[in-house]
């Protein structure tokens, strides 16, 4: 008699998928800017706008080298991540990759979709030959930091702040995190 097995992989996005990513998005940003931004601000996120820039991105993406991961549990997208190369004003845009962002679903943590989708990512960085990968993140996110860090990457000392309104009034600090993705 055969075991069930898990249904569960990442693979590159389609167009279809930006619906099911930006619900992903909206999910974990509320989550994540719960203590940042008001509640009316976060539950006037708007899904549709967030799928339109999704399916506008993956027709035309800036080259080669950007794409769109998602993170599969039985055909449903549980967590998106999209990499890149690095565009930080010290980042050398030959050897530097980014993750760029990275979420799971917040009803779907502690499934091991985050580590396939690392995986995932690492070895897209790695197929378009970039030696390292920074990825920012909110410096109060000590899940993810935490998440990341014992998978081999640490801080770097870059931080910044972003203007979440640009007007000054909402500020969010990030940290750099990085890891060398071949050796040297």
């Amino acid at each position: 008699m055969s075991q069930p097995t898990a249904d569960t992989s990442v693979r590159i996005a389609w167009a279809a998928d930006a619906p099911e990513v930006a619900r992903v998005q909206v999910a974990a940003w509320r989550q994540a800017y719960a203590g940042l931004l008001p509640p009316e601000v976060l539950d006037q996120l708007d899904e549709e706008a967030f799928a339109e820039q999704w399916r506008r991105s993956l027709a035309q993406p800036p080259d080669a080298r950007h794409r769109l991961l998602v993170a599969l549990d039985h055909q449903t997208v549980v967590g998106f991540a999209a990499t890149g190369p690095a565009d930080d004003p010290d980042a050398d845009p030959v050897a530097d990759g980014t993750i760029a962002a990275f979420h799971v679903d917040p009803s779907q943590t502690r499934h091991g979709h985050g580590s396939r989708l690392l995986q995932a990512c690492v070895d897209t960085l790695v197929a378009d030959n970039f030696r390292r990968a920074v990825i920012w993140l909110l410096a109060t996110d000590d899940v993810l930091r935490a998440f990341l860090t014992e998978a081999g990457w640490g801080p770097d000392g870059a931080h910044r702040e972003l203007d979440l309104y640009g007007d000054g009034s909402v500020r969010a600090k990030q940290v750099r995190l990085h890891t060398a993705l071949v050796d040297d």
